[in-house]
């Protein structure tokens, strides 16, 4: 009898940490991490008028699978977090996306701007200066640290 109590014990004991796994109890606080404030390219125009900073685009395909886990591991690294959100205008931009934005005072589709800026590989960062005029991609995945150090240099500071 006790041994089918033990038995039945543990597996109640499976059950409910089986639930508290599945509901998302880590154990941890739940508070939400950090994640990069990203907007599209027309609303960063406007926030640099009034506010000038150095834009960087995220330019990805739905299928690319470094553009995904470029946002899994490198946008999600609190340290790369917490310098894009202070330094820069984050925009993402879908390379095969036919919807119609406005980019420096013209119409065009963002696949259009994509290949305006010189971005034939996913994924591909582009840097714009506060002004909206230099552009310079920069392909490829990158670890956090590798893009930190990429973000400084553009942005004057290393």
């Amino acid at each position: 009898m006790i041994f089918k109590s033990k038995i039945l014990l543990g597996i109640l004991a499976v059950l409910v940490l089986m639930v508290f796994v599945n509901a998302g109890w880590s154990g941890q606080d739940n508070a939400e991490s950090a994640s990069i404030n990203w907007v599209n390219i027309e609303e960063a125009q406007k926030l640099g008028k009034d506010a000038p900073r150095k834009v960087f685009v995220d330019v990805y395909t739905d299928w690319c699978g470094w553009c995904k886990k470029m946002d899994r591991s490198t946008f999600a690294d609190e340290s790369v977090v917490n310098y894009v959100n202070e330094n820069y205008y984050a925009v993402k931009l879908n390379a095969e996306s036919s919807k119609k934005i406005i980019f420096n005072g013209k119409e065009m589709t963002e696949a259009y701007l994509a290949r305006s800026m010189r971005v034939s590989g996913y994924p591909t960062i582009v840097f714009i200066d506060e002004k909206f005029t230099s552009i310079q991609p920069v392909p490829g995945y990158r670890t956090a640290a590798q893009f930190k150090k990429i973000l400084k240099e553009f942005n004057g500071n290393l």
